[in-house]
């Protein structure tokens, strides 16, 4: 998008835009106090349908949720244990159970797969990239796998499973939509949340492995430490884009806003 166009929050979106002046930027916004999650949700909506239409910038919003419990289009619902412990909300991202709350860094990424190209694995795998990259910045060792939606840490302290398979625990979840090729919902990943909360469902529908965080690692990790290290890695995985084009510009790092406040709700 050009320099002129900026995108200005009407009660719903994701908080007003940084007005380019060389390219087509990514507009990088954090809310301090928790974000209910209906909230949440219809900004992530009203901003995805404006990037959708061109009057908005991409975003990625760095946030933390109440307590509670989010279905997948994917949930059975076997693997809601405790019902009545948490709210529980249905969403029409992909993927099954999901716990949210205070000490997880919910990162919702507005991303327009029409400039950045129209390949959902590809851009799942880029979502999945990103996350290891920002926690090999802690040495944390993340993988991925094929069967297992999200990133996990091997724990070899831990005894395998029953048939060998060595333990691993999740330590970032990942589940999206997309409208009209516009992203929408994005990431959570553990940095100190209370990990007995996990235990009302089966997160992600994956029996036997467990859940883990930095914290948890043994690791004296902030949020804003995390959010250091993704903002530092996402033009790896993310290439800012050069006005008019689906190209990825030459200097992306230059391009890149700091996170700036989002607007308490």
């Amino acid at each position: 998008m050009g320099a002129s166009r900026r995108y200005v929050a009407g009660g719903a979106g994701c908080g007003p835009a940084v007005r380019a002046t060389d390219g087509w930027m990514t507009d990088w916004l954090i809310s301090e106090a928790p974000v209910p999650y209906e909230r949440a949700v219809a900004e992530m909506e009203a901003r995805a349908a404006a990037i959708a239409s061109g009057t908005a910038d991409e975003a990625v919003w760095l946030l933390e949720h109440p307590p509670l419990y989010t279905a997948g289009t994917s949930a059975r619902v076997e693997d809601l244990r405790w019902p009545d412990r948490f709210p529980v909300h249905q969403t029409r991202r992909g993927g099954q159970y999901t716990y949210h709350g205070p000490g997880q860094r919910i990162v919702y990424v507005m991303l327009d797969l029409n400039r950045r190209g129209r390949d959902v694995r590809a851009f799942v795998s880029a979502l999945e990239a990103w996350v290891i990259g920002a926690l090999d910045r802690f040495n944390v060792a993340g993988v991925v796998h094929r069967d297992r939606v999200g990133v996990w840490v091997p724990r070899p302290e831990k005894a395998p499973l029953p048939d060998d398979t060595p333990r691993e625990d999740k330590i970032a979840a990942i589940g999206i939509r997309l409208r009209r090729w516009v992203s929408f919902h994005g990431i959570a990943i553990n940095v100190e949340p209370d990990l007995s909360h996990f235990e009302g469902i089966v997160p992600c529908g994956i029996e036997g492995h467990g859940v883990t965080s930095l914290v948890d690692l043994g690791l004296p990790v902030t949020m804003a430490d995390l959010d250091v290290a993704l903002r530092a890695t996402f033009a790896d995985h993310f290439p800012a884009l050069a006005p008019g084009s689906g190209d990825a510009a030459p200097t992306p790092e230059t391009r890149a806003p700091p996170i700036r406040p989002h607007p308490r709700p």
